[in-house]
């Protein structure tokens, strides 16, 4: 599999070279408990949905670039994840048992968010912060067939080379399988459905002091099996 550009969005390409461009970005907030903590926020009892502009979509290799309107406060942040690709058909009130026969797909993810916006900067509102363009990175995709066990990969954040986040999938509050079976209740999921299923702790954010993103940084998030996402950080 790879990955190209469809117009302002990307599509990921089979081997057969079949295009499922991807049509939807969902994020899932809160999906590790250490990260709920860090952050003085309550575990959710349900998965906690947001969503993100389809041109916030880039790829590694490419710059994360930080616009003029977050730039007059340190926000920038970084949040390591599993994404998980959705296909080839379109799914709606999906069994929990068939759930995982609709992943196309795994990419490592990051989820940047700009802090201020996400928090203060739109009426409590995660869209804003979430949907800057270049602010969802993902690595080439891999085919669902060659990740064993979504639930037991391990996941690492680095900036610059320094570990910040060291988790694993298996702590997912909502698996995969959950996931898609509750999201897709009573709301299709369009083949190239994108999920971002979460972060674990260790964010920039939650740390003290706090860790923000800053002009010639270098991310780099590898979860083994699945890939490494290695991104420069860029203000325009």
């Amino acid at each position: 599999m790879h990955l190209t550009r469809a117009d302002h969005t990307l599509a990921v390409i089979d081997d057969r070279g079949h295009a499922t461009p991807i049509r939807h970005i969902i994020g899932i907030g809160r999906n590790y408990a250490e990260h709920a903590k860090e952050q003085g926020a309550a575990v959710p009892d349900r998965p906690m949905l947001f969503t993100k502009n389809l041109a916030s979509l880039s790829m590694s290799g490419e710059d994360i670039v930080v616009p003029k309107c977050c730039q007059d406060r340190p926000q920038v942040d970084f949040e390591g994840e599993l994404g998980v690709i959705t296909g080839p058909t379109a799914a709606r009130d999906v069994l929990l048992a068939d759930a995982m026969n609709h992943v196309l797909a795994y990419c490592v993810a990051n989820d940047v968010s700009a802090r201020w916006w996400q928090k203060e900067g739109s009426g409590g509102q995660f869209y804003r912060g979430k949907s800057f363009d270049t602010f969802c990175p993902i690595s080439t995709p891999i085919a669902a067939a060659s990740v064993a066990n979504p639930q037991g990969l391990s996941l690492v954040t680095k900036v610059n080379g320094h570990t910040m986040q060291d988790g694993t999938t298996r702590d997912m509050i909502f698996s995969v399988a959950t996931l898609i079976h509750e999201i897709s209740k009573g709301h299709t999921l369009l083949p190239g459905t994108l999920i971002l299923t979460g972060t674990p702790s260790g964010v920039g954010m939650a740390r003290n002091p706090q860790v923000w993103l800053k002009e010639g940084d270098t991310v780099d998030i590898t979860i083994p099996h699945v890939g490494t996402l290695t991104n420069r950080v860029r203000f325009e």
